[in-house]
């Protein structure tokens, strides 16, 4: 679960952050320092589903800003599968939805 949240949180920030003239962001960019497997495991071996989800939340936000926001085709489509991923209440629940935003931010960057 750790490296599929620290993916998801990697993906959200290439999409926000990465430009086509600069060097890619890399799990051990400083950005992704709040956002590191780490971070993630501590949350997950603590059951903190609160607080996985706004970790992530925080992500997805930066994310659908660069996308043009839930105005757009892709934002909205972003911020459908992060309503599915908020409404998780176990770290189990968030599996499914965790998978779909990972598989859709690959498929827009």
């Amino acid at each position: 679960m750790e490296l599929l949240l620290e993916t998801v949180a990697l993906f959200c920030l290439k999409l926000a952050y990465e430009a086509e003239d600069s060097s890619p962001i890399l799990r051990d960019d400083l950005l992704m320092s709040d956002y590191e497997r780490e971070v993630f495991g501590l949350l997950v071996r603590r059951g903190d589903v609160e607080g996985i989800q706004l970790k992530v939340d925080e992500c997805v936000r930066l994310a659908l800003e660069a996308v043009g926001g839930i105005d757009k085709p892709l934002g909205r489509e972003l911020q459908g599968l992060a309503g599915e991923f908020s409404g998780a209440r176990t770290t189990e629940q968030m599996w499914v939805p965790l998978v779909a935003i990972k598989d859709y931010l690959k498929d827009i960057l």
